[in-house]
């Protein structure tokens, strides 16, 4: 095994580093600029600086997560089907030194920020802590572990809150809650109908039927506190709830036809039409909430 780590070249290696800190994984820290676009401040180049900040930092933590997960399930990660193949710890390509030089690296680019964004840091050291806590403990407890991955959208989206200075509307908290839900849900439910048990140690305690009667409620009730933000936020935004409800009806399709949602970063990048539904989402609700000058 050492002397097929020695083999890989310093480019497979810093490929590896890269694929270790799971940049694809970024897309979810989107979620931090949820409050830039709603307060309608995404004119604001200051607003704008801010917010983009305050998503390079949780992406940075995010990576943290990532190697520290990694580093503990290793050994489980070397037996799994497809991670044994495309986890750089995993397979050898990175080390577990050259993990943990990363890993300070991120921790002292995260008390960098703390200097300049003291209020945000604060909540992605919440963040850290939460994912801390899921690495060890929480992910082998059922119903826990798919709160805490769903906890952590919300943690996000306070974050770009706490960056602007704004207050979030409570449907905003409850909405991203729900849809984070749902989309931890459908992971579970494909987890354990692709791989099975042996994938999570946690899924010998869930059932399909069980996940999927999960991954119905929380997109039913996304949509519901969807639907009661958008109006209490500004009406005119209920033109948006269509495109909410096709990206959940083509999201599942998606699960049920093709076996994505394991992964749901992959499900969206793989699907153009998941793709121009984020885009028109974002699309419509830019022109209902362009500030009016004069």
């Amino acid at each position: 095994m050492n002397d097929t780590k020695q083999n890989y070249t310093f480019s497979q290696q810093l490929i590896g580093v890269i694929k270790l800190m799971r940049p694809k994984q970024w897309i979810k820290n989107s979620f931090v600029l949820a409050p830039l676009l709603f307060t309608g401040e995404f004119l604001n180049p200051e607003a704008v600086q801010q917010a983009l900040l305050a998503t390079l930092l949780f992406c940075l933590a995010s990576s943290a997560t990532y190697i520290i997960n990694d580093i503990h399930d290793i050994e489980h990660d070397r037996r799994h089907p497809k991670k044994s193949k495309t986890r750089p710890l995993a397979t050898g390509i990175v080390t577990i030194p050259a993990a943990l030089l990363t890993l300070g690296m991120l921790y002292a680019s995260l008390i960098w920020g703390w200097f300049y964004f003291s209020n945000v840091v604060w909540v992605i050291i919440a963040y850290l802590i939460l994912n801390l806590a899921y690495t060890f403990i929480l992910k082998y407890q059922p119903v826990l572990d798919i709160f805490t991955i769903a906890i952590g959208f919300v943690l996000r989206v306070y974050a770009g809150a706490t960056a602007l200075s704004v207050p979030v509307s409570d449907w905003m908290f409850i909405t991203t809650l729900s849809l984070a839900l749902y989309l931890a849900a459908v992971k579970r439910r494909q987890e354990l109908s692709q791989i099975g048990v042996k994938s999570r140690k946690v899924l010998e305690k869930y059932s399909v039927s069980l996940v999927d009667r999960y991954a119905e409620i929380s997109a039913t009730s996304a949509l519901i506190f969807y639907s009661m933000f958008v109006m209490s936020a500004k009406s005119q935004l209920v033109i948006t709830v269509p495109l909410v409800m096709f990206g959940m009806f083509r999201y599942w399709y998606i699960v049920e036809k093709f076996e994505g949602g394991e992964s749901p970063t992959d499900a969206l990048l793989s699907d153009w039409q998941l793709l121009l539904t984020v885009a028109l989402w974002v699309a419509a609700c830019g022109w209902v909430l362009w500030p009016v000058q004069g």
